[in-house]
C-alpha cells in the first residue's frame, strides 16, 4: 500500500490558493483514477496542524515512512516545475514541520509542486502569497506540472 497525502487548508475560502497544491493533486489523481495499491487523501487539518492529520492517515492505511508521499507546494520550486524526492523539502514550510514534527522523522517522499511565480520587482512575502488563488493561467499550468509528476509518482510507486 501507498498513500499519497495532499496537504492544504479545508474550506472554500482556501480552495485556489497556492498553498492547496497538494489537494489539487489529490483531486487530480481521483479524476483519473488511482492504481490499485495506492490511496490519495486530503488532510482535513489546517496547513500548520497537518502532521495530526498525516500521522493519523499513515496509521490507519499502516504504511511505513518508505510509503508515504506528501504532496505540497513549494515556494523555493518556480511555479512549472516540480521535485520528487526523499527527506528533502523546502526551506520553510509549516505544513511539512508539523509532519516531521509529529512523525519525529523526515524521511518520507515529498511531491514538491512549485508555486513561486511572484514579480522580483515587488516581491510578495512568502506567507501572504501562498494564501493568494491562483490565477487561470497559473492554474493551467499547475495542472500541466500535476499531470507530470503524477505519472512520476505512479511509476515510482509502481516500481519500488
Amino acid at each position: 500500500m501507498k498513500l499519497i497525502v495532499g496537504l492544504g487548508n479545508p474550506g472554500e475560502k482556501y480552495r485556489n490558493n497556492r498553498h492547496n497544491a497538494g489537494y489539487v493533486v489529490v483531486e487530480y489523481l481521483e479524476r483519473i483514477g488511482l492504481p490499485e495499491g495506492i490511496v490519495a487523501k486530503k488532510t482535513d487539518t489546517f496547513m500548520n496542524d497537518s502532521g495530526i492529520a498525516v500521522s493519523r492517515l499513515k496509521n490507519f492505511y499502516k504504511v511505513s515512512l518508505n510509503d508515504l508521499y506528501i504532496a505540497h507546494d513549494d515556494l523555493d520550486i518556480p511555479l512549472g516545475q516540480y521535485k520528487i524526492q526523499l527527506g528533502v523539502g523546502p526551506k520553510v514550510h509549516n505544513g511539512l514541520i508539523s509532519v516531521e514534527g509529529i512523525l519525529s522523522d523526515i524521511n518520507f517522499w515529498r511531491v514538491r509542486i512549485g508555486v513561486d511565480n511572484r514579480d522580483p520587482q515587488n516581491r510578495v512575502p512568502g506567507e501572504a502569497y501562498v494564501l493568494q488563488d491562483f490565477t487561470p493561467e497559473e492554474h493551467k499550468i499547475l495542472e500541466e506540472v500535476i499531470k507530470k509528476a503524477s505519472q512520476e509518482v505512479f511509476f515510482s510507486v509502481s516500481s519500488g
